[in-house]
């Protein structure tokens, strides 16, 4: 079986989530944290090795003092981010241990996924090296410029939306990052795509979304009650919800 680790990207600045109470991993979201719902997708699954939650530095002493006793329970590594998505994935990247084989690349603030999901985009990763979730634009698209005018309308064909997870061969990732100008790139498919690998898209769910804005969290919540429940055992790490408090 192949060994994957996870790094959870939660070392953003939350600068659009607009709380003055949260950030938007940390906030609460159907009575737990939105980064504990991400990391319960993984943390009992037999293929992943070793999770690696990156975090802001600024946010190091209010996460310790709210969720050391979660991390330290849940066997979850942590390790500051840098001034960039890519930095941070570089050194949760760093933290990885040299027997694993993939490494998936998941937001924190993307609480809802679907074990199927994660099954199909880490079958096809062992398959391809490269693969991530997304799915079809289906909205009409159009190119705005400075005014606020239409310039023109973009055609939507073959164009999809790049979703976490993102699962690469270890040592393709870390190529990817050590070659790659990273500054500009807004996800790690985009430097794999740089080396040219080719990056294999496994069909996601709208329900997947990204907590940007706090509003999201209303979209979250009713997502989180759509998905597919896991069956939790009275051992399981999750069956108790208080868990996190």
């Amino acid at each position: 079986m192949a060994k994957f680790a996870v790094i959870l990207a939660a070392a953003g600045a939350s600068q659009r989530f607009q709380d003055p109470h949260y950030k938007k991993p940390f906030a609460p979201l159907a009575n737990k944290p939105v980064w504990l719902h991400s990391a319960e997708k993984f943390v009992s699954r037999q293929d992943v090795k070793q999770i690696v939650l990156v975090l802001n530095p600024e946010d190091r002493e209010y996460f310790q003092f709210k969720f050391s006793s979660n991390v330290a329970i849940l066997g979850i590594d942590t390790v500051d981010g840098g001034s960039t998505r890519a930095d941070s994935v570089r050194l949760g990247l760093e933290q990885v241990r040299d027997e694993i084989d993939f490494v998936c690349v998941h937001d924190a603030a993307r609480p809802c996924l679907a074990d199927k999901w994660i099954d199909q985009v880490f079958e096809a990763a062992t398959k391809h090296d490269a693969a991530i979730l997304g799915i079809p634009v289906t909205g009409t698209l159009k190119k705005v410029g400075e005014q606020g005018n239409i310039e023109k309308t973009v055609s939507r064909d073959h164009l999809w939306e790049a979703q976490t997870p993102q699962v690469f061969r270890r040592v393709l990732l870390a190529k990817a990052h050590a070659q790659s100008e990273a500054s500009s790139a807004t996800d790690d498919a985009q430097l794999v795509e740089r080396l040219g690998q080719t990056v294999f898209v496994v069909r996601g769910s709208p329900l997947n979304l990204k907590i940007t804005a706090k509003e999201d969290l209303r979209f979250a919540e009713s997502a989180l009650k759509a998905l597919p429940k896991p069956k939790l055992g009275p051992t399981h790490p999750f069956a108790d919800d208080d868990l996190w408090r």
